[in-house]
């Protein structure tokens, strides 16, 4: 049996250009992402497609949305297994690839997770988890890119 669940964002931006050519139009790319009942969040390109560096990108939300829904399904993996987690951190990578046409898409994400567990006899399987995290990954589970995980677990 399977369940659906529907989130909702309300994107809003407004047209300010400026000419950098006579010819060209070039768009500000900043925007506001509304989600209900939460604080707006303020998105633009990433600087090397001349968005405002200062603001979150959808390359940096993508990239978040994995590491964040991997930690938690590896929490919930772990505490299925009797296994108690005191400390988790990531320093997780993506590569882009942009085509010479403009075109582009991930083509790897890796993960670093670094976890600090109670029992020092579980840490083989709390590397192992981290496949079963991956399966369980609702992020994970939606994209078409390679997802790597280079662990590291201690006590």
């Amino acid at each position: 049996m399977s369940f659906n669940h529907i989130f909702k964002a309300k994107l809003t931006w407004d047209s300010v250009s400026k000419e950098t050519i006579a010819t060209t139009k070039t768009y500000f790319k900043t925007h506001q992402i509304t989600i209900e009942g939460k604080e707006n969040l303020t998105v633009s390109a990433a600087k090397a497609f001349k968005g405002d560096p200062s603001l979150y990108n959808p390359e940096d939300l993508l990239l978040s949305s994995l590491v964040s829904c991997h930690m938690m399904s590896y929490l919930y993996v772990c505490s299925q297994n009797g296994i108690d987690v005191l400390s988790y951190q990531d320093d997780a990578e993506a590569t882009l690839e942009v085509s010479e046409n403009g075109s582009g898409r991930f083509i790897e994400v890796r993960l670093y997770p670094k976890v600090v567990i109670q029992q020092s006899k579980k840490i083989d399987e709390a590397i192992n988890l981290h496949v079963k995290a991956n399966e369980l990954c609702f992020i994970a589970n939606s994209c078409n890119f390679k997802i790597v995980h280079y662990p590291t677990v201690s006590s």
